[in-house]
């Protein structure tokens, strides 16, 4: 899952968030998602990073809030996937949970600018429960 050195905290100011309660959001998102075992890196980062990663990667000059980066769609056939990156700005974030379950739920194939309403109901079921 996420050992603490995958809790980045490059370029972020003080520290937002521990490494275990960055990992207990996360798995709380992969549980809901029906995924009890991968592994996803997470980074917080300045807003001048992210808007870097923004622009480079989604053609959006600005800042936002949170970045997914999936790196394993399909999985290996056995052990834990590499289910990728989730990279967020806690400056430009109101609630860091929530940012980090959003993030590990696109890693998880959700989409909420395609399905309709899907990732956002199970979101919002995940932060009811934390």
């Amino acid at each position: 899952m996420i050992g603490p050195d995958e809790c980045d905290q490059r370029g972020a100011p003080p520290p937002f968030a521990t490494p275990p309660e960055l990992r207990s959001w996360a798995q709380a998102a992969l549980a809901a998602a029906g995924l009890e075992e991968g592994h996803v890196a997470i980074a917080l980062v300045s807003e001048e990073e992210i808007e870097r990663l923004n622009r480079e990667h989604r053609g959006r000059d600005r800042p936002t809030d949170v970045l997914s980066f999936p790196v394993d769609e399909a999985g290996p056939a056995a052990g834990p996937r590499e289910l990728g990156d989730v990279v967020i700005c806690p400056e430009r974030t109101e609630d860091l949970a929530e940012a980090v379950v959003h993030g590990v739920l696109h890693l998880c194939g959700y989409d909420h600018e395609r399905d309709t309403g899907e990732m956002l109901a199970l979101q919002d079921r995940v932060m009811d429960a934390l």
